[in-house]
């Protein structure tokens, strides 16, 4: 055998060594072609093996107040949400899932509040007596802008359709005015002071519930309940805020 038909043998056997083994990777046992028919009729993008989907949509929320003092507030907002889930479904039984971190931005931020009458007091200073302004209205709607940049979510495994979710978040609220307004129509040299007020930056610490109900591959509708607490971290002079209310949110997502 010359050195010619040789190295000519040798390049056919890897040849056909290469073919047999690309051929044994694509090839299905029937049990492997069971699971991926299943796979594409699953409408739940977590229950696919090694897939971290990524996920934008679009949702509205509202709520109310909880506390003595802001029962009467009222809260609206749409916007949109984005995130990435980081992991594979990991952990043990029931609590089976991944990993997600996701933002949300609110362009359109509202709170309804009751409206009240104040003054601006300022206190005596030696011969000069403490004197205060007219009575002004404030209260009423606040228009803002919300962000919250951390969003830090576990997902269920699920089943086909119904993938629960908890959370914990943090984020940030402009508004339009000072948020909540703050005083009384019963003159405190205190509350009413020109130094009197909150501020137009708060922040959102919070936490919650949802589900994605999966209306077919690759959409979901979202449904979720959320503890939301407002505080200025004492930006303002005061720092009244919401101590907590209750949320509501519904959601339409697209997943990749």
């Amino acid at each position: 055998m010359t050195n010619t038909t040789r190295h000519i043998g040798h390049v056919c056997l890897w040849t056909l060594i290469a073919a047999i083994t690309v051929l044994n990777s694509n090839a299905q046992t029937p049990q492997q072609i069971k699971n991926s028919s299943v796979n594409t009729t699953n409408n739940n993008p977590f229950q696919r093996s090694g897939h971290l989907p990524f996920e934008y949509g679009l949702l509205i929320q509202g709520g109310k107040g909880l506390t003595d003092n802001r029962d009467d507030f009222k809260f609206l907002m749409a916007g949109v949400h984005a995130g990435k889930v980081l992991t594979g479904n990991i952990g043990p039984g029931v609590l089976r899932g991944n990993f997600e971190y996701a933002v949300e931005a609110f362009p359109f931020w509202q709170s309804y509040t009751p409206k009240f009458q104040r003054a601006n007091c300022v206190a005596a200073t030696g011969s000069t007596p403490a004197s205060c302004s007219p009575l002004f209205t404030v209260g009423g709607t606040f228009t803002g802008v919300s962000i919250t940049p951390i969003i830090l979510r576990w997902n269920l495994a699920g089943s086909k359709r119904f993938t629960p979710w908890a959370e914990a978040a943090g984020g940030l609220i402009w508004t339009d005015h000072k948020y909540p307004a703050f005083g009384s129509s019963i003159l405190n040299l205190v509350n009413d002071g020109p130094n009197a007020d909150a501020s137009v930056w708060n922040f959102t610490p919070q936490g919650g519930i949802g589900v994605h109900y999966f209306l077919r591959p690759n959409r979901s509708i979202d449904l979720s309940a959320n503890g939301v607490h407002i505080s200025s971290a004492s930006l303002g002079d005061r720092n009244p805020g919401v101590n907590a209310s209750i949320q509501f949110s519904l959601g339409y997502t697209w997943w990749r």
